[in-house]
């Protein structure tokens, strides 16, 4: 048995307690990378040995696997397994964009969609635009608050996708969950304007023609309202993503 294998064999994880179980399990996870038991270079235990060992499903460590392979900690090889790419803890990152409101939220899709907009338009394939048509027209189609964030969030997703830049793509997968749970929001908020079919409609034509310059103004048209609207509804306070506890859309911190 290798090295990397033996002490992978050697490693004790304990059951998380009820809760939060995700960021439990994120804890358990990058805590045994942080304290070398899972050295950079090797393989980690499937999910169906972590899930038994931690008494969780296998949801909840899938998601915790993808939360740190999106901010690098791991490395998940199609057939061979996951393993760790990096020692950093990124448990800070993800603290932050927990507790950001509705307006950080805004704010960096607003970055996130103008840029992949306009790489799209230049990269874009035509099966890409199929798949876009396809994603436009269930989005324009949800009504009820969770499916119009899932189905927003995965118009964008696609948009980004057709960049062909892994980067950019697993950021706004990273970024996709709380993206989502900021449309639901604004879905169920009458006083923030929803950017509607039309503005997402002018993002796709703009790609369709290969205008990366038309499709970044478009990608802009479809944020600007809605965040310019939130600038004067979310009080804006010194530090107020880096300390704290979890943020409610408003800003204000749950519990109070």
């Amino acid at each position: 048995m290798s090295d990397v294998l033996l002490r992978e064999a050697l490693v004790v994880l304990h059951p998380v307690p009820g809760g939060s179980t995700v960021d439990a399990v994120l804890d358990q996870l990058q805590a045994q990378v942080s304290e070398g038991s899972w050295p950079v270079g090797g393989r980690i235990p499937g999910e169906v040995d972590l899930a038994a060992q931690l008494g969780v499903s296998r949801p909840a460590v899938r998601e915790a696997i993808r939360a740190l392979t999106h901010v690098g900690v791991l490395e998940v090889r199609r057939g061979y397994g996951t393993y760790v790419r990096s020692s950093a803890n990124p448990r800070p990152l993800l603290r932050r964009v927990a507790r950001a409101n509705l307006r950080d939220v805004f704010e960096m899709q607003l970055a996130y969609d103008v840029q992949a907009a306009r790489l799209a338009a230049r990269r874009r394939t035509d099966a890409d635009l199929v798949r876009l048509e396809e994603l436009l027209r269930a989005r324009d189609e949800a009504t009820e608050a969770d499916a119009f964030g899932a189905a927003d969030a995965l118009f964008h997703l696609g948009v980004a996708e057709a960049t062909r830049n892994p980067v950019l793509i697993e950021a706004m997968r990273f970024f996709i969950d709380r993206l989502q749970e900021s449309m639901r929001a604004l879905r169920l908020d009458q006083e923030v304007p929803e950017a509607g079919p039309a503005r997402h409609r002018a993002v796709l034509d703009a790609i369709i023609a290969r205008d990366p310059v038309a499709a970044g103004e478009a990608a802009a048209a479809v944020v600007e309202p809605a965040l310019a609207v939130l600038e004067t509804l979310v009080p804006r306070e010194e530090g107020s993503a880096a300390a704290g506890g979890p943020r409610r859309p408003d800003g204000t911190e749950e519990g109070r």
